[in-house]
């Protein structure tokens, strides 16, 4: 009867008591009576006030099923945990909601998730994901999704991926447990079904359905926030937080990604590295250089220039880029070479867009036009800042 007077945060406190009083809560709480108290259930409500309330309400609950089970081993609080959470909220299960995509219950279950291991040891959340993937047969799930034809199963697709973002990569969590989830949910899978996930997972959706858009990257230029969650995902195993992985992993994966599931259009992968930061980029393009496959080099390159051209970022980047990659050739000959391939490149590409522009091939956007415009700017700017520096250092 007290602990019906008594808020979330108050009985919380009480927990750290004793540990008699702790063990009368964890039972007040496995009651119908206490679960239905504690168990909020609102998730579906358009307002935002709300939204944000109940998301703090299973914050306060984690911490007190953290503080409660405090002293019992991983195993048991992760069975009272699944008692009194997975087994009576059907919006905290993969395929348990109805309508997944106006529902905040595999949020709250995300932020319930973080406060309860906040401060756990490795070894402590290794069972925790793997009591998860079990719990919801994922591993079957992940399977069916990526032994099947992109969009075949666009259902368990999106459930798949709210479940991972909501409850594995819940929004505001430290970097390096979303590095550590990350990596849990991707190394079991070869190199191949790992582009394939981390697509489905962060890749672009429909602002209609929410399903993957697998075509996106393949049928014209996609711009930055369909990439942005791609491109954040890779600098979080690229970065010091992911120490399973190392920097030719990364390469591997953004190269399998590029073909995911289809070549991609050149122009959105020179896209995703540039927002994917400058260390990566430098590292992509390096072992390109490295490999001797100068002619792909500079297509990246010059597609690079029309990426910075078109969302306006600095054209010096560009040619400061190329100059550090120009270093990596180990012969003069290789990176004269280089520098030919990527002239011809622009030659080659301004000549296939004027013949577009010529021929009529034109859209309600006229975009064939707009192209042209872009790649002569691109290319004036780019060899401007080279004209720059060149000028610059014979001055000096």
């Amino acid at each position: 009867m007290v602990l019906n007077y008594l808020s979330v945060k108050d009985i919380s406190l009480l927990s750290l008591v004793s540990k008699t009083i702790s063990g009368r809560l964890i039972s007040y709480i496995c009651t119908s009576s206490g679960s239905r108290r504690l168990l909020l259930q609102d998730f579906h409500l358009p307002a935002r006030r709300e939204g944000t309330s109940i998301l703090e309400h299973y914050k306060a609950l984690g911490l007190l099923l953290k503080r409660c089970t405090l002293l019992l081993p991983t195993r048991d609080r992760l069975k009272i945990n699944h008692f009194f959470l997975h087994s009576q909220v059907s919006c905290f299960k993969l395929s348990g909601c109805s309508s997944p995509l106006h529902c905040l219950g595999l949020q709250c279950y995300g932020v319930f998730l973080q406060i309860l291991t906040a401060g756990w040891d490795e070894l402590e959340c290794h069972r925790v994901f793997n009591f998860l993937w079990e719990l919801g047969n994922l591993a079957r799930k992940v399977q069916t999704v990526l032994s099947s034809k992109p969009g075949s199963a666009r259902r368990l697709e999106l459930r798949i991926r709210l479940f991972c973002r909501g409850v594995l990569l819940s929004p505001g969590s430290p970097r390096s447990d979303s590095a550590f989830w990350l990596t849990r949910i991707l190394k079991p899978w070869p190199m191949v079904n790992q582009a394939r996930l981390l697509y489905i997972i962060f890749g672009p959706v429909s602002a209609r359905d929410g399903h993957v858009v697998w075509q996106k990257m393949i049928e014209g230029p996609t711009d930055e926030t369909s990439l942005k969650g791609l491109a954040e995902a890779i600098k979080l195993l690229y970065g010091t937080e992911a120490r399973e992985w190392t920097a030719d992993d990364v390469i591997s994966l953004v190269d399998e990604l590029s073909v995911v599931p289809q070549e991609w259009l050149m122009e959105n992968n020179a896209r995703l590295l540039l927002l994917s930061g400058n260390s990566i980029c430098f590292t992509f393009l390096a072992s390109k250089a490295v490999n001797g496959r100068a002619v792909e080099l500079a297509r990246l390159m010059v597609f690079m220039a029309l990426v910075c051209e078109k969302d306006l970022y600095c054209m010096d980047w560009a040619v400061k880029m190329m100059q550090k990659v120009c270093k990596v050739f180990s012969t003069p000959w290789e990176r004269s070479n280089f520098l030919q391939c990527l002239e011809n490149t622009f030659a080659h590409l301004l000549m296939d867009t004027l013949q577009a522009v010529l021929a009529g091939e034109r859209d309600e956007e006229d975009s064939s036009f707009l192209n042209l415009f872009h790649l002569v700017n691109a290319q004036a700017n780019f060899h401007k800042e080279i004209l720059y520096m060149a000028m610059g250092s014979s001055s000096t």
